[in-house]
């Protein structure tokens, strides 16, 4: 299989679900090293409609024609199932399959720095931030980012170096399949509960994870992990923490934020002054980020101040508290947080963000996280005023039937808050423009469609 991965041996692959923003990505890296390409999806959307572009044949619908007699390897996600007619009809064929997860752990191989951004949350944000920090120092990485980034205008870059910098997820255990030099580790919290068993599990894939650096690699790590030094005794490589106090090796003084909730803050590395970063993303959670691709890049020989310049063109990845616009001066705001905690960093930044009062949309995302973390959504929405709740986005799950959106209202509510459950977007719309005026903050929040509220009002 290895052998595949080389631009000597071109063979034919074939995508299922090709329309991810992962998947797409690695089939616009297999294309532009010579392999041939098709791919397959359930409907059209933008990311299709580029790479058809590529002159990458795309078919919509899964179905067993769909996999051609001169294909030779099939990648699929694991949203996909055994029953699915293309994985049927590879079997059928003898042709290999591969996860997505293990394609780009092979594709990784071929680069002398992969470089894994790992964590609950941040993977984005924070290897967006690394990706501005490479290209300023002009080393021409290759990237995939799970969102829109527009310093490379969408979710990949290919570049032609030996830099290789990747977000690196949990779930299903998709990191295990990875080869990193260096490895960034954000935070390590429950989520994801319909795999993992509970966060000792999770420690444990983490741990597993960190585990796959080399001797001569690099990690850093969040110091206030819970008990860290356990996490950390099994490893070989070099390790550096990070965090928001003197007892870290990377660390913040001297914090402060302006009128937009974003840090100006000074860098310290084992207690010596290194450079003063201004951060054009918001709130508290991003120091962090950003003091862990310090802790990257000093470890690669790069100059901070090269850093720095790239971090002001870093103004937030595609729906982290992404400013969509404005209508009757009432600001649009949408957010993927999805996971209790992540909720509480984006009310963070809307509550320094300049505003007379919020508006809260959430759309839970999944049945099995919305069980899991019912009391704890219930909790941290309560801190923000004029809360509405709409359905749970199903994902990958079908409906059990005994947990709703509903569930979160009524929690809230148990203390005092008013917030509404409603379920039709226009009806949502239509109640915000209603009752918010100039001034206001409307957010829109969760890792579904909930956007589409946010297009609805700006349309």
């Amino acid at each position: 299989m290895t052998n595949l991965i080389s631009l000597n041996n071109k063979k034919k692959i074939h995508f299922i679900g090709i329309g991810g923003i992962s998947m797409s990505g690695l089939a616009e890296i297999a294309y532009t090293r010579g392999f041939a390409v098709t791919g397959s999806d359930m409907k059209s959307s933008h990311t299709t409609s580029h790479l058809e572009s590529l002159n990458i044949p795309v078919y919509y619908g899964h179905a067993a024609s769909n996999i051609e007699k001169d294909v030779d390897l099939v990648v699929y996600t694991a949203a996909i199932h055994a029953d699915n007619p293309e994985i049927q009809a590879a079997k059928a064929a003898n042709i290999e399959l591969v996860t997505r997860s293990k394609f780009l752990g092979l594709i990784m191989k071929d680069y002398e720095f992969p470089i894994c951004i790992a964590g609950t949350h941040g993977k984005t944000t924070t290897t967006s931030m690394l990706t501005h920090g490479l290209l300023a120092a002009n080393l021409d990485p290759t990237i995939t980012v799970g969102g829109i980034l527009n310093a490379i205008h969408g979710n990949i870059r290919i570049g032609h170096t030996k830099y290789f910098a990747t977000e690196a997820c949990e779930y299903c255990n998709s990191f295990l399949d990875f080869f990193p030099k260096v490895g960034i580790i954000l935070n390590i919290e429950e989520d994801h509960l319909d795999f993992f068993k509970d966060i000792n599990d999770i420690r444990h894939s983490f741990q597993k994870f960190a585990s796959t650096i080399p001797t001569n690699g690099f990690l850093a790590i969040n110091g206030a992990t819970p008990d860290l030094d356990t996490f950390t005794a099994p490893l070989h490589c070099k390790i550096e923490t990070f965090g928001l106090d003197e007892s870290y090796n990377w660390y913040a003084k001297n914090i402060t934020f302006d009128e937009k909730a974003c840090a100006n803050f000074d860098v310290y590395y084992n207690s010596n002054f290194m450079i003063n970063l201004k951060l054009h993303v918001t709130g508290t959670h991003n120091i962090l980020n950003a003091l862990s691709v310090c802790s990257v890049y000093h470890f690669l020989g790069l100059d901070l101040n090269t850093l720095n310049e790239g971090l002001k063109e870093f103004t937030g990845a595609d729906q982290r508290f992404e400013i969509k616009g404005k209508f009757n001066d009432i600001t649009v705001v949408d957010d993927y947080a999805h996971h209790p905690t992540e909720i509480a960093a984006t009310l963070e930044v809307a509550n320094n963000y300049p505003h007379n009062h919020l508006y809260i949309v959430f759309q839970p995302h999944t049945y099995t996280r919305t069980r899991a973390f019912l009391n704890d959504f219930a909790k941290v929405l309560q801190n923000a005023e004029n809360v509405i709740v709409t359905d749970i986005y199903a994902a990958r799950e079908k409906d059990p039937g005994d947990i709703s959106s509903k569930d979160i209202v009524d929690l809230i509510n148990a203390h005092g808050k008013g917030a509404i459950y409603m379920k039709d977007f226009n009806d949502i719309a239509n109640h915000l423009k209603s009752k918010a005026n100039a001034g206001d903050v409307i957010i829109t929040m969760g890792a579904g469609n909930v956007n589409q509220i946010a297009d609805i009002l700006l349309g």
